[in-house]
């Protein structure tokens, strides 16, 4: 627990980032071994769009079988442990801030927990099974694919999480905009260098060279910065109604002031 009275050393600082770094490491590994014994359902979950389609998966390594299921089951415990970890944070963090920035803060933490496993499921059911039917099918009649487990499970799991990281960004863009730190003309006159950024980080975080792949990852990710536009725009919106209304009560104030006198 962080401390809430005086300031904290360096020392103390690192003790407290230790704690949360030990705290979130085990609490992975107990959801992990709990998630062990569902891992076949995952796998299972995970395989879909291969077995749709009437294929086999294959493992070349006798123990490549039982380290796959390790590597769901861990997958699977760090989604689970994310309030826990995400807890740790918000616990660490909250001693130093304001009364209303914790407010604000801990909204955030919440928000992006929902928005990382929101951008999961959409990854997984709106574009990684889609994706991968579409892409096997390109194989014909004539060619048949020969998918190994491990490269397979490594391929889902790199191509979902970026989307969980991607999902955060209208909720960064909201609390940037609230800060003023960023406003919608900034994001509107760089809107082709960031269309440029999006292809080029979906090409760094594809697990797989090739273009479609890319395409695919790339798009959502420039949606999800259109919608962060518009989230800027909105508080951008709001905040000029605020200060306009704040402006017209401070010149009615003076206007009374100066009728008094």
């Amino acid at each position: 627990m962080a401390k809430t009275n005086g300031e904290m050393n360096i020392i103390e600082h690192l003790e407290e980032l230790r704690h949360v770094l030990i705290v979130s490491i085990i609490t992975t590994a107990i959801f992990a071994v709990g998630a062990y014994f569902f891992s076949d359902r995952i796998l299972a979950s995970m395989l879909e769009p291969i077995t749709k389609l009437g294929q086999k998966i294959f493992f070349t390594g006798i123990t490549e079988a039982i380290f796959v299921k390790i590597k769901i089951s861990f997958f699977a415990g760090f989604l689970a442990a994310l309030p826990v970890i995400l807890w740790q944070i918000w616990d660490f963090v909250v001693p130093a801030l304001k009364k209303n920035e914790r407010v604000y803060f801990s909204l955030f933490v919440l928000i992006s927990f929902i928005s990382f496993l929101g951008g999961i499921a959409f990854g997984f059911f709106g574009v990684y099974r889609v994706g991968v039917m579409f892409l096997l099918q390109f194989a014909g009649p004539n060619l048949t694919p020969l998918l190994t487990i491990d490269k397979y499970i490594s391929f889902t799991i790199s191509f979902l999480l970026p989307f969980g990281i991607v999902f955060e960004f209208p909720l960064i863009s909201f609390f940037l905009a609230k800060m003023e730190l960023v406003t919608h003309a900034f994001f509107a006159r760089n809107r082709r260098y960031a269309m440029l950024a999006v292809v080029a980080l979906a090409a760094i975080i594809t697990p797989t060279p090739d273009v479609v792949t890319c395409l695919i990852i790339s798009g959502p990710m420039y949606l999800l910065f259109e919608l962060s536009v518009l989230v800027v725009r909105i508080v951008e919106r709001k905040l000029a109604r605020k200060k306009e209304r704040e402006r017209l009560v401070d010149m009615t104030e003076v206007q009374s002031a100066a009728t008094v006198k």
